[in-house]
Order: C-alpha cells, then sequence, then structure tokens
C-alpha cells in the first residue's frame, strides 16, 4: 500500500509538472495613442510644416488615453493619482497657465483629433498631454515548487513567478495645429515571486507598482523636456508665435524678474570696472 501511494503521488507530481510546462501565459493592457488619433490609419500621416501658435500662459489638459483589457486596466483612481503627478511636472513652470485633469470618460476609443478638439473646446485648453501605456504580465509557473508542493504538502509550495513589464508615454500636442511638441517616456520591470492563493492580489500590486515606478522615471524627463521646449520657442521664431495675454509677464520670456537680475549683474560690473 506504501508502495502504491507513493507511485500515485509521484503520478500526480509529474501531471502537475506536466501542466506547469505549459502553463506559461502572460496579460497585456495597452493605450495607444496611435490607435487613439489615428485609428483608421496603418502609418499616422505627415502633416505639413506649420507654425505653432502659443498663447502664455498656455492651458493644458491632461489625460489618458483609452485603453484595451479593463480587467488588468489600472483604475480610475490610480489613473487621477497618476495625472495629478504629471500635472505638479507642468505647475513648476512659469510659462503654463491652467492645467486641466480630463476624465478617461471624455476620450472614446478611435475618436481621433476630432474628440481631442471637442476634449480641448470643453475644457478650453490649447495643448493636450496624452499618457499612453502598455503594461505586460508574464506568468511562469515554477516547476519544481509544484511538485515540491505534490509530494510534501501544498503550505510548502515556494510560488508562481511573475515578471510585469510597463512603459509610459507622454506626448504633448498643440490642438489648432496638431502637432507633436515634445514626448517623455518612463518604463520599469517588476519581478516577484507569490503563492497560489495569493497570485492575484500580488500580482494585481506588482502591476501597480509598475505603473508607479515607470512615472517616477517619467516626471523628471517630463520636467526637462518643459525647460527644453520653452528654449526651442525661443530659438525659433520661425516655427513658433508667441502670444501673450494682456497682463502676462513671464513664461515665454525671461520675465521681470530676470530683467531685473540681469540689470543688478550689470551695475556691479561697472561699479567694479570703476
Amino acid at each position: 500500500m506504501r508502495f502504491l501511494r507513493f507511485l500515485l503521488l509521484l503520478t500526480l507530481a509529474a501531471s502537475l509538472a506536466a501542466c506547469a510546462s505549459v502553463n506559461n501565459r502572460g496579460a497585456r493592457h495597452a493605450g495607444s495613442i496611435v490607435d487613439f488619433l489615428y485609428p483608421k490609419a496603418s502609418v499616422p500621416p505627415s502633416l505639413a510644416p506649420t507654425v505653432t501658435e502659443l498663447r502664455l500662459p498656455v492651458r493644458v489638459g491632461i489625460a489618458f488615453v483609452p485603453g484595451t483589457n479593463r480587467g488588468m486596466a489600472p483604475s480610475e483612481q490610480e489613473k487621477q493619482q497618476m495625472l495629478e503627478r504629471v500635472k505638479g511636472a507642468f505647475s513648476s513652470h512659469a510659462y503654463i497657465g491652467k492645467i486641466e485633469v480630463i476624465p478617461s470618460s471624455y476620450l472614446r476609443a478611435g475618436g481621433g483629433f476630432d474628440n481631442l478638439d471637442q476634449v480641448a473646446r470643453m475644457f478650453d485648453v490649447d495643448v493636450v498631454t496624452l499618457l499612453s501605456y502598455d503594461q505586460v504580465r508574464f506568468h511562469d509557473t515554477n516547476e519544481l515548487a509544484v511538485l515540491y508542493w505534490s509530494i510534501v504538502g501544498a503550505y510548502l509550495i515556494a510560488g508562481d513567478q511573475y515578471d510585469v513589464q510597463t512603459l509610459l508615454d507622454a506626448a504633448v500636442f498643440d490642438v489648432k495645429s496638431r502637432k507633436l511638441l515634445f514626448r517623455a517616456p518612463g518604463s520599469s520591470q517588476v519581478k516577484g515571486m507569490a503563492s497560489l492563493v495569493a497570485f492575484s492580489e500580488e500580482a494585481r500590486a506588482a502591476q501597480s507598482q509598475g505603473y508607479n515606478e515607470a512615472l517616477a522615471r517619467l516626471v523628471p524627463q517630463l520636467q526637462t523636456e518643459l525647460g527644453n521646449f520653452r528654449e526651442r520657442v525661443k530659438s525659433n521664431p520661425q516655427q513658433f508665435k508667441v502670444e501673450r495675454e494682456a497682463g502676462y509677464k513671464g513664461g515665454g520670456d525671461a520675465g521681470w524678474l530676470a530683467a531685473l537680475a540681469a540689470v543688478a549683474v550689470l551695475l556691479v560690473k561697472q561699479r567694479r570696472a570703476a
């Protein structure tokens, strides 16, 4: 009987290990800018060179593009928290005016620039930042762990391995000219292992961690690109036409504080020369 019981356990272990060898699967959730803006084009059309008109301070909207596979998607609360962090990157720049966080419900899948125009008019913004994302979770059952569990006991299982790879991208568009002004990416990779019982919960936590880490890398890139864009506008009057609202004195130029500092430096130099 002991020998038969051993054979039964060994057979069960082998069958579970065989199942494990083919139980490698993954899940993906993505929201593509190309799919949203150019739903009917296999290749995004090339836009003719145009002069981009900017009104200072720039009014900015921030939104996630519509995605697929809602079962793996970040919740609306998570999206709002990420958008608020992106909003903080814009708010530290003087040439940026009001910043509107746009709920996902206002953008529809494949809405294109027509949908973007509607949203811009509704929220009274001139520039829209679209956050796209692509997250893949690879799931590999650990064969040795299953074999160990089959013979010794379920409470000793080491667990399933997961690997969550996340890419976030912030693309800033001028709505009127439909021109991409600049973009900033961020990526992350989260690996781990969880028991069968806790796998779904821990894998979901890893997905949230992946978004947070990717965003933590994206925000500094966005800060840098915002500064670079300001300098590009100043040095390329052929590509950018800048208008200032009445009473606005900062942002697009050095501003009155910078001008005052320049005068102070000049006075110091003159006194030293004397």
